[in-house]
């Protein structure tokens, strides 16, 4: 199952990757909806092979997804591999400056199933699917204005 956004920013490409590869902030979001995050290396820097163990509740099951930044190519993009329960996902996000002041981002996100029980998983979720993308779309759109405000603000 794949999913993608393309989102076009009003700010330069530096700036744009620097947010959308803050994994502190991310950490503490995740934090904050009751998700319990274990970084699993001592360095704290967003680089390749930076890894977290994060753990939640999933329709009333206690889920684990092993994160790892498999590449960063700063600011142009990266690259996450997870896994849980059977199921891997690649993730990717690419940076493109169109102008000195406007970047586009291309968000990608696909998960495959690796067992049985991954299979019956994921087809529950295809059944979701238009409300997943329409989420991931709406939590990025709102990302990126935040970027912009910021941005404009003088504040990034």
């Amino acid at each position: 199952m794949q999913f993608s956004v393309r989102e076009d920013i009003e700010a330069p490409v530096d700036v744009v990757f620097a947010r959308f590869s803050d994994f502190a902030h991310f950490e503490r979001v995740a934090l904050r909806r009751g998700a319990e995050v274990d970084r699993m290396d001592p360095s704290l820097r967003a680089e390749a092979g930076a890894r977290w163990m994060v753990r939640f509740k999933f329709r009333g099951k206690s889920r684990e997804v092993l994160i790892r930044i498999a590449e960063m190519d700063p600011p142009n993009g990266y690259t996450i591999a997870t896994t849980s329960n059977g199921i891997e996902g690649v993730t990717t996000a690419e940076f493109v400056p169109l102008s000195p002041a406007r970047t586009r981002l291309t968000f990608a996100a696909e998960l495959k199933p690796r067992t049985l029980p991954a299979r019956i998983v994921m087809q529950s979720l295809k059944l979701a699917k238009g409300r997943m993308d329409e989420r991931l779309r709406t939590r990025i759109t709102d990302y990126a204005r935040d970027i912009e405000a910021g941005w404009h603000d003088g504040q990034l």
